[in-house]
Formats: C-alpha cells, sequence, structure tokens
C-alpha cells in the first residue's frame, strides 16, 4: 500500500516536474506586462496628473467621454486607420511580388533579397533621417522632378498637410517590403515542384500558375503577414514622430504621437486612456480580419 502511494506520488511529480521550468518566465511576464496591463486599465479611469503622481482620483468614464469629444483624437483615429490600411496593401503587395521574381533561379538572387530585406533591419531613426533628407524642400526627390522638369514649384512634403501622412506611409512601406518578401520567399519555398511541371504540362501560364498553384498554398504566410503589418502599422509611432512629429498642426497625427503628446503634457490618467483604446482598436480589428484569412486559408488549401 505504502510502495503504491509512492509511486503515484512519483508519478504526479513527474508530470509537475516541466512545469516549474515556466515560473521563471511567467514571473518576469506577471510582473513587465500583465501587472502593468492591469494597472493600465484602472488608471486608464483616473485623473491622475503629473503634479499628483502618487494621488490618482477615481473619475470613471470622464476621459472617454473627453477623448469621443476631442476633435484631435478623431483626427489621428482616422489618421491611424488609414495608415494601417494603405501601408498594410502595400507591403502585402509588393512582398508578393518580390517574392514571386526572387524566387526564380536568376543571377544576383541573393544579393537582390539581401537589399530588398535590408531596410528591415535598419533602426526605424534612421529610416526617419533619410526619408527627412529625401522629403524635404531641397531634398533628393525634388530635385528628381527638377531633372525631369515637372517641379515648377517646389513642394516641401513634410511641411505641407495634404502630403506629410503620405511621406510617412512611403517610408513605412520601403522599410517593412522586404520583410514581408522574406516570409512569402519562405512559403514559396516549401511549395513542391511537381505542382509547377504538372501545371506546364497543362498548359498553365505564370499567371495561372500562381493564381492556382502558388497563392493558395502560401495562404498561411499571408495570414501572418497581414496580421504582423496590421497590427504594427496601428501602434506606428518612431516613424511618424520622427519625420513630422503629428505636423503640420495635425495632419500626420496618429494615435501613438498623440498618446506621447499627451502624456509629455502631464496628463498620464488620459493618455493611459488612450493607450487602452489603441488596445482595443487593434483588438477589434485584427481579430476579425485574422479570423476571416484563417477560414479563407482552410477554404484555399
Amino acid at each position: 500500500m505504502k510502495k503504491s502511494k509512492k509511486q503515484k506520488k512519483g508519478k504526479l511529480e513527474k508530470r509537475l516536474y516541466p512545469n516549474y521550468l515556466c515560473i521563471p518566465a511567467l514571473s518576469v511576464y506577471g510582473i513587465f506586462f500583465m501587472l502593468p496591463v492591469l494597472f493600465g486599465f484602472f488608471l486608464s479611469f483616473t485623473d491622475w496628473h503629473i503634479m499628483r503622481i502618487l494621488e490618482p482620483r477615481w473619475n470613471g468614464i470622464s476621459n472617454f467621454q473627453m477623448l469621443l469629444r476631442d476633435r484631435h483624437f478623431a483626427t489621428a483615429l482616422q489618421n491611424t486607420i488609414s495608415f494601417a490600411l494603405v501601408t498594410t496593401i502595400f507591403i502585402v503587395v509588393i512582398g508578393i511580388i518580390l517574392a514571386v521574381l526572387l524566387s526564380r533561379p536568376l543571377w544576383g538572387q541573393t544579393f537582390f533579397r539581401t537589399i530588398f530585406f535590408l531596410p528591415a533591419v535598419l533602426s526605424l531613426i534612421v529610416v526617419g533621417l533619410i526619408f527627412i533628407a529625401v522629403f524635404r524642400l531641397d531634398g533628393l526627390f525634388n530635385q528628381i522632378l527638377d531633372i525631369f522638369g515637372v517641379n515648377e514649384n517646389p513642394i516641401d512634403w513634410l511641411g505641407n498637410a495634404s502630403t506629410a501622412l503620405g511621406t510617412t506611409k512611403v517610408a513605412h512601406i520601403w522599410r517593412w517590403s522586404g520583410f514581408a518578401m522574406a516570409i512569402f520567399i519562405a512559403g514559396i519555398q516549401g511549395i513542391s515542384n511537381e505542382y509547377y511541371e504538372a501545371a506546364e504540362i497543362d498548359g498553365a501560364n505564370g499567371i495561372q500558375s500562381f493564381r492556382f498553384i502558388t497563392f493558395p498554398l502560401i495562404a498561411p504566410a499571408f495570414t501572418v503577414t497581414v496580421t504582423i503589418n496590421l497590427i504594427g502599422s496601428l501602434r506606428v509611432f518612431e516613424q511618424v514622430f520622427v519625420m513630422t512629429n503629428g505636423g503640420p498642426g495635425n495632419a500626420s497625427q496618429v494615435l501613438g504621437t498623440y498618446i506621447f503628446g499627451t502624456f509629455s503634457q502631464g496628463l498620464l490618467g488620459r493618455s493611459t486612456a488612450m493607450g487602452l483604446m489603441l488596445f482595443a482598436l487593434i483588438t477589434v480589428i485584427c481579430i476579425p480580419i485574422t479570423k476571416l484569412l484563417r477560414r479563407r486559408e482552410n477554404h484555399l488549401t
């Protein structure tokens, strides 16, 4: 009887032993992620201010009501959604095109892959400074337009309200298209050549092979790329902050820069509420899109 109890205890310890190894990781995750999230959720319902940093007072949903009446917040929300949709579409399309072209045997294939992927490893600050030099009034872009004689009235692309946000989108697309390309190349390399050989025998051209073989079989890579870029674009901050700082006026203001500006003013409770709304926005947009793509992925494969 005693032996049986010892055996059961030993088996239980063997089952639990691997779980002990999770404790350090779970502790770090809880302290540095879950605790701040819960603390931030609570503070978003207070009037926490830098002048009363140890005395936050509960004010219910006042912060959220104030944000719904804030036209600058509405502008930032609209710009953020526009930024996310436009950049994600272009990044995915350009990434697929580059992946298809660079998956074929050609001279300098590795070199071109490296060149297109290189922007993804650059610092966001560096990318911002590069595009400031490109789009300023005496920058490279205006000089190129001068060469072709189509720039009689030079535009300050970063200082113009109608073009400022567009320049930040261009910089973001340039930086992340190579990363999307790498994901799609990995997906394409997992496709057996037998599919293409059979399609060629049946008389399929390149477009038909892509439509009926390549695209359906890289559906998982497509889902991952869209999800990653949507989340990253909705959370954009450094790119806009370095290039335009949300200006001129609020023309290129996004939620990331608006939250930072509000926090810098000492309105800690309100900025925390905006952070919570950004989290809700990412959740509301990304989860349904990911589920839709997953269903589409299962249908295609």
